[in-house]
């Protein structure tokens, strides 16, 4: 089946779009679609912002949407930034370097580094069905960045079973183990189970 992802991060559709080819499916950015917005992200949940992007590309195209809310939530912050990860910092974090010098500065002289990944997957259908999905990833809040891939937050979070950063993983390896990997697993298995796709 064809799904439009909605967002225009490159990144997060490369990441997507590994995984969901594996499934059979073929992925379209937004911007492949032809659309050129970005749904305003108003919930206070990982899901209900899902839902408001993959509503806002159904209702724009009639095809069916995936859509993707993700963030990382830290114990010593009191689990900031949680929903507010992509922005954390305001108007003076323009990049993700900005936001991990931000954390790191938020983090010094703590010593609780615990922290774990959120991913929540919407799939909307046009006739109003969809199949939700979560996955989650328990780590740690290194100290200084670690590592030159992904994207994100994925330099400072460190997992200790494997004792390397996001950023150090292979995208084979971190998609397989990753928050995102956990959430496009469980939808895997909502999908295969519905029957009629």
């Amino acid at each position: 089946m064809e799904l439009i992802l909605a967002s225009n991060n490159e990144k997060k559709l490369k990441e997507l779009r590994n995984i969901l080819t594996e499934m059979g499916h073929t992925v379209l950015s937004q911007r492949e679609a032809g659309l050129d917005f970005a749904a305003e992200e108003t919930g206070d949940t990982f899901l209900e912002n899902a839902r408001i992007k993959a509503r806002a590309v159904v209702d724009a195209t009639g095809r069916a949407a995936i859509a993707d809310d993700s963030g990382i939530m830290v114990e010593a912050l009191g689990g900031a930034p949680g929903v507010h990860s992509a922005y954390y910092g305001g108007e003076a974090c323009k990049t993700d370097a900005d936001r991990v010098r931000y954390m790191l500065s938020k983090m010094a002289g703590e010593d609780n580094r615990r922290a774990y990944f959120v991913s929540t997957i919407v799939c909307m259908f046009p006739d109003g069905t969809s199949i939700e999905a979560e996955g989650r990833l328990e780590g740690e809040l290194l100290r200084a960045p670690r590592g030159e891939g992904g994207f994100g937050y994925d330099p400072i979070f460190f997992v200790p079973e494997i004792g390397l950063s996001f950023a150090e993983m292979e995208p084979e390896r971190k998609n397989r183990l990753s928050h995102r990997g956990r959430a496009l697993q469980a939808f895997r298995e909502k999908w295969e189970s519905r029957g009629d796709l």
